[in-house]
């Protein structure tokens, strides 16, 4: 058995609002509002970086969760943003973290990667004990500032999160992963060397509402579970307008879907433990009914992570 123990999340202190950011991509501060829903987003200090975004989370997590860092059996860390190709983050934040001599593994993921760390998370506890997954992100420097870039640079935004998957307790218990790729639509979401990044905004949008919901009914489906049973879905916060559109596919309750995209834009790997973050502190130690978690990314890879009461 694996567990969600604790959760934990960093953003940088910089609140870059429509009416910041409208100008500088050539677009209306209402348009920008109706086509994405979101408000601000956190952009990163000049100072910061992937890893620090990162071991920042990672402290938060391990301080929420009570466990040790030298309890840490292994460290995972998706990350589609990071600043050089190798070495990845993961080892720079296991170290700074004080998970000194453990498997550190980069999961270069954008979106999705969080999810697929989790999955791979439960699967390994059993070898590795307390798994610290964590996603980090400085999307902010990786697209177009101009009206050029305008329909990547209006969604994204800057932030880590990260989660403990233990395998003997915590406040859910994970009891099954769909996980799936795609490599056909490769092309139409990317992050080429020197280039910024591209996305076609139609392919990828048509892609995600057909995929996430039927990872989700897949993983609802083999274990019983209604979509209505759901007490709370936990997605990658990419687009107001996807998430809507989960909802509707599904036909789960649109209250019942967690959103705080409008305060921190589309975080990319790092949005999915951002948004758990802050339900799990808001909705208490307590779970009563299941949880699902799921994204969509580049690659394209998707998948859903569905999480019970303890027994």
């Amino acid at each position: 058995m694996a567990y969600l123990r604790a959760l934990g999340s960093y953003v940088p202190s910089r609140v870059v609002d429509n009416a910041e950011l409208a100008p500088r991509v050539g677009v209306d501060p209402a348009w920008l509002l109706h086509a994405t829903g979101i408000e601000e987003r956190r952009f990163a200090a000049p100072g910061e970086t992937v890893a620090t975004l990162g071991i920042a989370a990672a402290k938060d997590c391990l301080a929420a969760a009570g466990i040790a860092a030298s309890d840490v059996g292994m460290v995972i860390v998706a990350s589609g943003s990071a600043e050089q190709r190798f070495p990845g983050p993961a080892s720079t934040i296991a170290a700074a973290a004080g998970i000194a001599g453990k498997p550190a593994i980069d999961l270069p993921m954008a979106s999705a990667g969080s999810l697929f760390g989790i999955a791979l998370a439960a699967e390994l506890t059993r070898a590795y004990g307390h798994v610290l997954v964590v996603a980090s992100e400085i999307m902010s420097r990786v697209v177009r500032m101009d009206n050029t870039g305008r329909d990547t640079a209006i969604l994204f935004g800057d932030g880590a999160g990260a989660c403990l998957v233990s395998p003997d307790a915590g406040f859910a218990e994970i009891i099954d992963a769909v996980l799936a790729s795609d490599g056909d639509f490769a092309e139409a979401l990317r992050l080429d060397f020197d280039s910024p990044l591209y996305m076609d905004g139609r392919s990828i949008i048509l892609q995600a509402s057909r995929k996430l919901p039927r990872a989700i009914s897949e993983v609802l489906e083999r274990n019983q579970v209604k979509p209505t049973d759901v007490g709370t879905y936990l997605l990658h916060q990419a687009n107001l307008n996807l998430i809507t559109r989960v909802a509707q596919s599904l036909g789960a309750p649109n209250e019942r879907f967690f959103r705080n995209i409008a305060r921190y834009g589309n975080t990319s790997s790092a949005s999915l433990l951002i948004a758990a973050t802050e339900w799990w502190r808001d909705a208490g130690p307590t779970l009563r009914d299941p949880i699902v978690l799921a994204a969509f990314g580049a690659g394209l890879n998707w998948g859903a992570v569905l999480a019970k009461p303890p027994r």
